[in-house]
């Protein structure tokens, strides 16, 4: 952490200071953020950032200023789908689910998992006492937390089960 940039090491600082087993230690601190006066353009142009994962990039997370975690106070989600069907010029803010669920910071890895279940989202925001935005949680963060650490490493068949590949000639 020290020969880092102290602008790379600080998102790193934070993620340390949860338990890798809560959805503070398991959260990307660099979810997609905007503003809520965002146009739908704008919101799309950052989705379409091929350095994205393809989870993080399903919801946008609308914040008040300050956009960089810990951000101002979260307003809510916007869906890649929604943006997709809004024309370019209108405002993320008004397709925005305020609703949307959250998790805390100190959700363990049994609350992420029922989380993601119970609301069907691949990415969940986290979001502390006070309502700011720390990071989000996908799925597959959560998978990598759970699995065992050597999971990619075996055989297809270790990880599918022996009767999951079928490789009788058709």
């Amino acid at each position: 952490l020290s020969r880092m940039d102290p602008e790379e090491s600080e998102p790193v600082r934070r993620l340390l200071l949860h338990s890798p087993d809560t959805a503070g230690g398991v959260m990307t601190p660099e979810p997609i953020i905007v503003s809520a006066g965002a146009t739908v353009a704008e919101a799309l142009a950052r989705i379409a950032n091929p350095d994205i994962p393809s989870a993080t990039a399903t919801m946008v997370l609308v914040v008040r200023p300050p956009t960089s975690t810990p951000t101002g106070k979260f307003l809510g989600a916007v869906h890649t789908q929604a943006l997709l069907r809004e024309p370019p010029a209108n405002l993320v803010v008004g397709v925005l689910d305020d609703d949307i669920p959250r998790l805390t910071p100190d959700a363990s890895l049994e609350d992420m998992t029922r989380f993601f279940a119970t609301y069907n989202l691949v990415l969940g925001p986290v979001v502390d006492e006070n309502g700011h935005l720390l990071g989000a949680v996908a799925v597959d963060d959560l998978l990598d937390a759970v699995l065992p650490r050597d999971w990619r490493e075996q055989e297809p068949e270790m990880q599918l089960g022996n009767d999951a590949v079928d490789r009788s000639p058709r």
